[in-house]
């Protein structure tokens, strides 16, 4: 289970909801779109079409203009001590595929695999077969729809797939919002604080007895309780938040100007352990291409030339200092991720 908290705007999160869409038509998964907003088929019609990996000249000449470690050069002091690290370097192709989000994935693709889709204005009202107490009516329908896919389907493990070896992704868009007739996001005290809580422990249960994997958004930035937050956080595997630039003082901050937002880990699954690991990677960020949406380590620029404001100084400094705690443990990995 991975819970993405969204942007203030939900632009970019909704971009990485499309992606593991898209990535699971191009594996030949079945899919389980559910929204309270939008028709599952507009979310469909809207996922980036796939690349080859030989028209992946973008990333390819980003690549091509790193320096390579024996060329000499001179870098400010307060940068010496930390991690030889490649900006950009090439990423292995072999590790899953890439997507031009210029172009729509054709219709032909989308119709090869099968596609289950919960609206809920449009879902009847039905007893749920899955007894919860006190439970919002909207989550309750969504998990009897996600349970009845999952044993009919035969991803459960009592039937025969038609399909050897498939697996069934699961998305589900903006949930805890004021659309699912949760009142989580308009008051601190809610009707029920335990209604979304209690919606995860089931689609947990669910996720853990079947062949299915699901990725949640969540507007954490509506959600004023805190303790429902660190709730959804325990119950998740993975934890991803997304800070947008748009309309913060970051988006004219020369320090950033490379970037769109920061990405960060709350949490990452931990094997043969009883809790989950905290991730200690503090400086990755983001950034729109013409093409692609790339995840990289986030590199301030060493200058502190007149053109930088006082405020952005010191918050350059803060930052450096950032970075020196979060490279430190996390400067084993040198690839960034691009889709």
């Amino acid at each position: 289970l991975v819970s993405t908290e969204e942007d203030k705007y939900g632009v970019y999160s909704h971009l990485l909801f499309k992606y593991f869409l898209a990535e699971g038509i191009v594996c030949g998964h079945d899919l389980f779109v559910a929204s309270a907003k939008e028709l599952p088929t507009n979310i469909l019609k809207e996922l980036p079409a796939p690349l080859l990996d030989n028209c992946r000249n973008e990333a390819g000449e980003e690549a091509a203009t790193v320096p390579s470690e024996d060329d000499s050069m001179q870098i400010a002091w307060r940068y010496q001590n930390f991690p030889k690290m490649e900006a950009s370097p090439s990423t292995s192709s072999r590790f899953g595929h890439y997507y031009d989000i210029s172009k729509t994935m054709s219709s032909e693709l989308i119709q090869s695999v099968k596609c289950h889709s919960f609206f809920l204005p449009e879902e009847p009202s039905l007893q749920p077969t899955i007894k919860m107490h006190d439970t919002n009516c909207g989550y309750a329908r969504l998990l009897q729809s996600i349970q009845k896919i999952i044993y009919q389907e035969g991803f459960d493990g009592s039937h025969p797939q038609k399909k050897q070896k498939n697996v069934l992704r699961i998305a589900i868009q903006s949930l805890g919002s004021m659309l699912w007739d949760d009142d989580i996001c308009c008051t601190d005290n809610p009707k029920d604080t335990h209604s979304l809580t209690k919606f995860l422990y089931v689609l947990r249960g669910l996720l853990r007895k079947s062949l299915s994997a699901c990725v949640i958004t969540v507007p954490a930035h509506l959600i004023q309780n805190k303790a429902i937050m660190e709730r959804v956080t325990n119950l998740s595997d993975v934890v991803v938040g997304l800070e947008s630039f748009i309309g913060s003082e970051r988006e004219t901050n020369p320090l950033y100007k490379d970037y769109h937002g920061l990405i960060h880990v709350h949490q990452i699954p931990r094997l043969n352990c009883l809790i989950c690991d905290v991730s200690d990677t503090k400086d990755l960020a983001f950034r729109l291409k013409r093409k692609q949406f790339t995840i990289e380590r986030l590199h301030l620029p060493p200058d502190l030339s007149d053109a930088v404001s006082r405020s952005s100084k010191q918050e350059l400094a803060a930052a450096a200092k950032l970075l020196s705690s979060g490279c430190g443990a996390g400067a084993g990995g040198k690839k960034h991720l691009d889709f």
